[in-house]
């Protein structure tokens, strides 16, 4: 009787501590990471679960989420406990302002502060504006003398329907979009004269010269390797779009060293960094968990 207790009780321990390896009780530090399905917020989504794993966390990757509203509504209702969002973005559509602020410490400040009334933190932004751009090839720019998108609008004005503009599903609807842009610059072309597209292939279809005119990102690597160039926001419609990691106000309460671990990344994290490490992976084809390793490890944030 005595060893058959024996035997059960080891058993019993046996299975919990395959439950605690598995993050399922202890002391296990878990928490579950999203981004957007982009390329840059694949890197920067994959440098907070790096940097949370050298801390001892289990990281849940959830990254590659289709858009800003799966993102957001994943955040809200806690299936990811944090994910880098961009302050122009988070102002004018997850917050539903309409006014855009061109200013990155007035922008970061408001949607803190707005936030914080959400259950979500954000933590300290990156220098880095990746504003969203019109871009052209640059020798049909320089060839047609089109510099900023009040020429693109003159232009097209003169010469209706000869343009075609590539945007993406997301820009095509935002309040800091498409619609909003070309009633801004007065721009006024034929609807079958704009294709919409996946996010990405923009790029591809400017170089290849199935669009003349493409929307875009203005830190993509792909941008200056493609030969393209970004047209002048001389209105400036587009607000500021720094990054920041918006983690759930309960998550950061139960595991408040998140807040040291990332903290310090996002200012690390300047214009020429970031299109290098977006060039890394759409150019030079690397994965970019390595790519944000490589980084990470590089700047002494990870050992």
């Amino acid at each position: 009787m005595f060893r058959k207790l024996v035997l059960i009780l080891t058993v019993a321990l046996l299975v919990a501590s395959l439950f605690g390896c598995a993050g399922g009780g202890g002391d296990s530090k878990q928490v579950a990471v999203g981004s957007k399905e982009f390329t840059e917020q694949l890197i920067l989504g994959q440098i907070a679960i790096k940097a949370l794993e050298e801390h001892g966390f289990t990281v849940i990757d959830r990254t590659g989420l289709a858009g800003t509203e799966p993102a957001r509504v994943a955040l809200e209702n806690g299936e990811i406990d944090l994910y880098w969002e961009y302050t122009g973005t988070a102002w004018l559509v997850a917050l539903g302002h309409d006014q855009p602020i061109t200013d990155s410490e007035e922008a970061y400040n408001k949607v803190k502060e707005e936030d914080a009334a959400n259950g979500l933190i954000w933590l300290p932004y990156a220098p880095f504006d990746n504003t969203y751009t019109l871009m052209m090839r640059q020798e049909d720019a320089q060839a047609l003398g089109i510099v900023s998108l009040s020429d693109l609008a003159a232009y097209m004005a003169a010469n209706p329907a000869e343009l075609m503009v590539g945007i993406d599903h997301e820009f095509s609807a935002r309040p800091d979009g498409w619609p909003e842009l070309i009633k801004v610059y007065g721009i006024d072309i034929p609807e079958e004269n704009v294709s919409i597209m996946d996010l990405g292939i923009t790029y591809k279809a400017l170089r290849d010269g199935q669009v003349d005119v493409a929307m875009g990102f203005a830190t993509d690597g792909r941008i200056a390797a493609f030969d393209l160039v970004n047209l002048e926001d001389d209105k400036h419609f587009f607000p500021v779009y720094n990054p920041s990691p918006v983690v759930r106000t309960e998550t950061l309460e139960k595991y408040p060293e998140i807040a040291d671990i990332l903290g310090d990344i996002g200012p690390s994290l300047d214009t020429e960094t970031m299109t290098n490490l977006n060039y890394q992976v759409d150019i030079e084809e690397r994965e970019p968990e390595e790519v944000a390793e490589e980084w990470l490890r590089d700047k002494g944030f990870i050992e």
